[in-house]
């Protein structure tokens, strides 16, 4: 066995040593296991990562950060690293740099092998991160809204006035026309409040099971859409049938449905609101 196969061997041990340590939340010994490995075999992005994991559980979010980006640059599809890098910017109040990893993080994510699946512990994180980027720029946008719909009502109010006292002694009364005008401005600045307006996610959206909106949308043979996790979880403990129509259904013939997926995508684009999460 050479040089290099020796130390790739015990790295590999120190690897399996850091992960006993971390299942039994002992951190710092991970990190020192991680860390010789690392050591040993720096090119191994699974070292990096997992050392990140414990940087994490620590809520150290600066090495949380360097060394999801050192995991990026030797593997730059590494959905972990790309999760915890969001992670670690979002709690460093760089929200738009951090919900753009996750949002990485959770195409990479989609489709993946279901014993390393993360779309449903990303999608949370992501949404949460978004609903509350949507709720700032949402009051943002009402201020600005309602401000500008007191300044038109203003300005009619004194237009009217004006117009009272020169019509004053005369049979047209312009009051008619104003309460017209008051009415048409209400429609306009509530259609123009209509997108920040919770209402219903409509049902082609929604996984026929959870009932909530999609996050990684599969089509089976019969036409049917669902939730990957979901499915994925039916036919491991239930059966090998969809649980619709009951016919035979496997794994394999899970196909995405990317109409669905960018459907949904322009709704929420539209209507942040619907980011929320229980």
């Amino acid at each position: 066995m050479g040089p290099n196969a020796a130390a790739a061997k015990q790295a590999e041990q120190l690897r399996i040593n850091g992960n006993t340590y971390f299942k039994k939340d002992r951190f710092g010994a991970a990190i020192d296991a991680y860390t010789e490995a690392i050591t040993l075999c720096p090119n191994v992005p699974i070292y990096w990562t997992n050392r990140a994991l414990c940087h994490l559980k620590r809520n150290d979010w600066e090495r949380v950060e360097e060394d999801s980006r050192k995991a990026i640059q030797l593997d730059s599809n590494s959905v972990k690293a790309h999760y915890m890098l969001g992670l670690a910017l979002l709690r460093r109040q760089e929200s738009a740099k951090g919900i753009k990893e996750l949002e990485k993080a959770l195409d990479l994510g989609r489709g993946a092998n279901p014993k390393g699946y993360m779309v449903e512990e990303i999608w949370q994180e992501l949404a949460k991160a978004k609903y509350h980027e949507w709720e700032r720029s949402s009051s943002k946008r009402s201020w600005e809204l309602q401000s500008l719909k007191e300044a038109c009502e203003s300005a009619l109010k004194e237009k009217h006035f004006l117009e009272y006292s020169e019509a004053e002694g005369f049979v047209d009364d312009p009051t008619t026309s104003h309460s017209e005008q008051l009415e048409a401005l209400e429609v306009v600045f509530n259609i123009a409040a209509e997108a920040d307006t919770p209402t219903e996610v409509p049902d082609y959206l929604c996984c026929r099971i959870t009932l909530d909106i999609f996050h990684d949308p599969v089509i089976t043979p019969s036409g049917l859409t669902y939730e990957r996790a979901v499915i994925l979880e039916h036919l491991q403990k239930v059966g090998k049938f969809d649980p619709i129509t009951r016919e035979p259904l496997d794994q394999s013939q899970l196909v995405p449905n990317l109409a669905i997926k960018e459907a949904v995508q322009a709704f929420l684009d539209k209507h942040g609101w619907a980011y929320k999460v229980d």
